[in-house]
Formats: structure tokens, C-alpha cells, sequence
């Protein structure tokens, strides 16, 4: 792997840059959790995944694959930056921009309670041109002036304003980045936290009660153009994923279409596309979401084994239809504003073929979305003592 140093030794090592420094798995694996666990984020038209966020939803386990990747993270920053042993992870996250979205020229520690920002990493999960378009990362000034995002790249820079820099607005797509800063203020330690709200959550749980997602609040789901969460137009973002990729969902008890979204974000669901209901429970949308974001990232295998699953389907009746429209009134105001914010306009070769042409995928995805969630979750239960007694997050390794 070629490394770059963009800048000499007498410019203070302001930044590095690494090509594939992540690999193609972690960059999909990590785009799974995002797109099934995001909120809406800190900006316009910015999406947050945290892992603080990841906790208090049930979904501690997600947080296993960033452990290996953050250790990477910070032992080549100590090592480019010469600050061995004196750095603590202050944020940790997966941040998406979608059209629209869209930043200034600043520093990252440009507000006062931002000073304990020393260092900032940047990862690139998915590739301009392909992915999104916009969004190019420019510096101020020094070498380069520009980044063109491509999935596995990273930028490694010091936070203050010898690196100020901008993004160009999102014109399409969705880009996809693992941000994290670091601080040499042990008080601003990310992982003394995160231990604790883990202790909380896991100690008195059993493996099986820590598989399926709980969401939070309504109103962190919630996206319009202003960012007013009761604003009469805009959308459920967990619906509106769904909603990009062809799937609706019918809700399995009597729900009133008077509900609000609160009550709804807990209901078990069916999921549903066309004029087809899979005859399978989900727990509540966050469950469904998961499911079908799974099958998206591993569909070229979950394809190929399909044979046993057994695919139950049933034609929708009119009243079912009538009562999902309703519905869908509620958890989606503004369908143009979804398509425009989580659609990439496809390219002539994508848009003579589908990879959701049947359910046999989906229904495969369910069992190997449990196998997946249960492997990590047996993970997280047996690191878990560990990381109380360090009081961080790191990748246990017992000797044989």
C-alpha cells in the first residue's frame, strides 16, 4: 500500500493521505449499518449513524466492526503525527450527505466547544461518480487542493486552521463517509462513555432479547427541508429507504391511519412491494429495514442460495392497498423530497435490470441476517468485561 505525504517535513505534517486504506468489505459492511440505523444528522440534509446511537437502539453489536478499524485509524495517525500513546478517540461516526447537502470553509475546531478536536480522520465508504456526484473535498490551501472521494480512501489532517476546508454541495447520490477526531484530553475520551452505556445496556440482557432493533424517538427519523420535525411535509427516513429500493410496508395489527409516527415506529410490519405482501412479521420497521439492507449488501450470495427458502407471498386485497395509502400518509408527506434525497439517478446500464426481481432473496436474508446479528452479539457479551476493566474499546486477542 503507497502511502502519501502531501506535505514536507518544514509544513508541520498538516496532512496524509492513504489510498485503500480500508477495504472493500469494511466499506459495505459499514454502509449497512449506516443505511439501516441512521438518524437525521447535525446539517441539512445530513444523515448520523453514532455509536451512542447504536446502543441505545439495540444494536450495540453493530459496533464490533468499527473496533478493528478504529485501532488501524489511530495507530497510523500516532505514527504519521509522532504522538504515540497520546491520543483518545473523541467522536466516532458514520455521516452521509445527500443532495443538497453541502459545507463552507472552516476548521474542525472552530467553535469553543470543539477546541479539544486536535486531529480529524476522514474515510471514504463509497466513490464519486459511481455513488454520488458532488461533494469534493477541497483545502484551502497546500497539496492537494482537491479530494475526489473513492470507497477506502482516508485523510488524516490536524483539526485547527492550518487545514481549513470545504465540501461541494451533493448534486446526486448519497456520500458516505466514517468520520472520527481525536483529542490528546483524556477527559474527552469517546470510549469511557460508550463503555458505560454498554455496561447499562448489555449486563442483565441475554443474547437472544439483544437481536432486534428498538427505535428511538420519532422525531430523530424524521426529515423535511427545514428540519421541523412536525412540519406537515416531509418523511419518515426508515420508510423512505424502503421506499427507494421498491418496498412499502402493512402494519400487522388494526392501526389507525390517526397514528402517529411514534406509535407506528414500534408496530410489527410486513413488508410489501407491488401488489405482494411477504407473509413474514418484522418486529417493527427498523427490523424490516434491516433485513432488506442486509440483502442488498450480500444479495449476490444470499442469490445464489435461495433454494431452501421457503417464500411465502399473498396478493394484497383492496383493502389491505387502501389501508397501506393511508398510512403511508402518515410516515410519508412528501414522496418527491424522499426520491430526491436517497435517489441516485441510475446509469443506462442499471436501468435495464433489477436485483429485487423476486422475494426468494429477502426471505433468504432473514436467517442469514439473524446468523450475522448473533455472531456479533456473541462478540460484543464476550469483549464486553474486558473493555469495563480498560474502560475502552479495543479488539480483544486471548492467547491460544
Amino acid at each position: 500500500m503507497s502511502e502519501i505525504d502531501f506535505e514536507p517535513q518544514i509544513q508541520h505534517h498538516r496532512r496524509i493521505f492513504f489510498p485503500n486504506l480500508l477495504s472493500h468489505h469494511e466499506c459495505k459492511e459499514l454502509e449497512f449499518i449506516h443505511k439501516c440505523s441512521s438518524t437525521v444528522g447535525y446539517r441539512p440534509n445530513v444523515f448520523s449513524t453514532t455509536l451512542s446511537h447504536l446502543i441505545a437502539t439495540n444494536s450495540s453489536h453493530f459496533i464490533i466492526p468499527f473496533i478493528p478499524i478504529r485501532e488501524r485509524l489511530k495507530d497510523k495517525l500516532e505514527e504519521f503525527f509522532k504522538c504515540e500513546f497520546e491520543l483518545f478517540i473523541e467522536f466516532t461516526g458514520l455521516i452521509s450527505w445527500s443532495r443538497g447537502a453541502s459545507i463552507g470553509w472552516h476548521s474542525d475546531d472552530n467553535r469553543p466547544y470543539l477546541k479539544q478536536r486536535h486531529f480529524s480522520v476522514v474515510c471514504y465508504l463509497n466513490t464519486y461518480g459511481k455513488d454520488f456526484n458532488g461533494g469534493l473535498f477541497h483545502f484551502q490551501d497546500g497539496e492537494p487542493a482537491t479530494i475526489i472521494p473513492a470507497a477506502g480512501d482516508v485523510v488524516m489532517y490536524t483539526a485547527d486552521e492550518r487545514n481549513i476546508h470545504s465540501v461541494d454541495e451533493i448534486t446526486d447520490g448519497e456520500r458516505l463517509t466514517l468520520a472520527l477526531w481525536f483529542s490528546r484530553d483524556g477527559s474527552s475520551d469517546e470510549d469511557t462513555k460508550l463503555v458505560s452505556l454498554l455496561s447499562q445496556h448489555l449486563l442483565y440482557k441475554n443474547l437472544a432479547s439483544s437481536l432486534l432493533p428498538l427505535p428511538a424517538s420519532s422525531n430523530m427519523y424524521w426529515f423535511s427541508q427545514d428540519q421541523a420535525s412536525n412540519d406537515q411535509f416531509g418523511f419518515n427516513i426508515c420508510w423512505a429507504r424502503l421506499h427507494v429500493l421498491g418496498y412499502g410496508i402493512y402494519f400487522s395489527q388494526d392501526i389507525s391511519c390517526d397514528s402517529d409516527v411514534s406509535e407506528l415506529m414500534v408496530k410489527p410490519v410486513h413488508l410489501v412491494r407491488g401488489a405482494e405482501l411477504l407473509d413474514q412479521e418484522f418486529a417493527n420497521i427498523l427490523h424490516a429495514l434491516q433485513v432488506v439492507q442486509f440483502f442488498c449488501w450480500k444479495e449476490s450470495a444470499l442469490q445464489t442460495n435461495k433454494s431452501n427458502t421457503d417464500c411465502k407471498v399473498v396478493k394484497l386485497s383492496d383493502a389491505q392497498r387502501e389501508k397501506i395509502n393511508g398510512l403511508n400518509s402518515v410516515l410519508l408527506n412528501d414522496v418527491d423530497l424522499a426520491s430526491r434525497i436517497f435517489c441516485r439517478r441510475p446509469s443506462n446500464s442499471e436501468e435495464n435490470g433489477s436485483l429485487f426481481s423476486n422475494w426468494t432473496g429477502i426471505v433468504a436474508a432473514i436467517a442469514a441476517w439473524e446468523d450475522y446479528v448473533l455472531n456479533l452479539n456473541k462478540q460484543i457479551h464476550f469483549q464486553l468485561p474486558y473493555w469495563r476493566m480498560q474502560e475502552t474499546l479495543y479488539n480483544v486477542q486471548l492467547d491460544a
